[in-house]
């Protein structure tokens, strides 16, 4: 998905692959209970029979991203992937296209976060479209820094 979805969205020269996997530093199901947890009661539970957060977003059949991509086990498959390599884990789902991540194991080096800040483009373009019209991947790579919330939104 990424590589196409970087060609058809202007990123900038050839894709350039995947940020390595990274040792979490901190467990990645405490630090989603632990951010949850501070958001008091503006959450709400919701359970899907998933062995994975990634797959409860195909389970259920969220259409978040229906204006970008109509494939939802596509977003799960990348989700998953950096449920592997990052200790994501899904937090937040909304319906109004809105996904939210805690990550156990963010970027802490420019390089890595520059990959990471090209998957974010070729996954979700609308970060960068509608969020800072002037983002550069190399500006949001800084902002990826040690960043243990990753949002997502799409138009």
């Amino acid at each position: 998905m990424f590589a196409e979805s970087w060609r058809a969205n202007d990123g900038d020269g050839d894709w350039p692959g995947l940020a390595p996997a990274a040792q979490p530093s901190i467990d990645p199901d405490e630090l989603a209970d632990d951010v949850t947890a501070r958001a008091g009661g503006e959450v709400r539970l919701g359970l899907v029979a998933t062995r994975r957060g990634a797959d409860a977003l195909a389970a259920m059949g969220w259409g978040g991203p229906a204006n970008y991509v109509n494939d939802v086990a596509k977003v799960s498959a990348v989700v998953r992937s950096w449920e592997d390599r990052f200790g994501a884990r899904v937090i937040y789902l909304g319906d109004h296209s809105t996904l939210i991540l805690t990550v156990a194991a963010p970027p802490t080096d420019i390089a890595t976060a520059e990959l990471v800040a090209a998957e974010h483009f070729a996954f979700c373009p609308d970060n960068y479209w509608q969020g800072a019209p002037d983002e550069t991947v190399a500006g949001y790579a800084m902002k990826l820094l040690s960043e243990r919330i990753w949002r997502f939104w799409w138009d």
